[in-house]
């Protein structure tokens, strides 16, 4: 993964205090160094998402996913100047249907103070690029149905929702309960 200079969307873009700011946005990899503030992202997406349930991952969790022995998924953070105000997590999928690999978003988040900025997009777009350059048949990801704006900004960028599909799970209890009375 590189990293690449992106021109945010709108000209005379203020940082967060309304100072000017002549940055140009930073897309590059994660690095360990940075795993405190993407698990505080991934908290406040939580958090801001009405995520049912809390985040009981922890840094080291994270640590570990991303740059652990063997990597489990991969990210990359949008940054302006020194600063980290966004970042996508995703990781490898396979399509039998399609004979190639996919990419799975899990996370795309932007600080509340730089969004309307361009970076989600510019996240996504990266990933897009990524997933072209690895011969991906699809880049695809998971949104709440309650949260309404990501639903229209992904429609905006032609991305469409699958209703042919349902996403079930097996976690805590079912997951063990499941896979113990098979072995019983």
């Amino acid at each position: 993964m590189t990293t690449c200079r992106v021109p945010c969307s709108s000209s005379g873009m203020k940082d967060p205090a309304g100072k000017p700011s002549t940055s140009d946005l930073l897309l590059r990899p994660a690095k360990p160094d940075d795993i405190e503030t993407l698990h505080r992202f991934v908290v406040k997406l939580a958090d801001e998402e009405s995520f049912p349930g809390d985040v009981i991952a922890k840094p080291a969790d994270l640590a570990a996913a991303l740059f652990g022995p063997s990597p489990l998924a991969e990210s990359v953070v949008a940054a302006m100047g020194d600063q980290l105000v966004g970042f996508a997590l995703f990781y490898p999928t396979y399509s039998t249907i399609l004979g190639r690999p996919g990419i799975h978003l899990e996370d795309l988040y932007v600080d509340g103070a730089f969004r309307g900025r361009g970076i989600g997009e510019a996240l996504l777009g990266h990933l897009a690029d990524l997933a072209t350059e690895r011969g991906c048949g699809r880049l695809e990801w998971w949104v709440l149905r309650t949260n309404v704006s990501a639903i229209r900004f992904y429609e905006r960028l032609n991305a469409r929702g699958l209703d042919e599909i349902e996403v079930m799970r097996l976690d805590d209890g079912s997951l063990f309960e499941f896979g113990s009375r098979r072995t019983a």
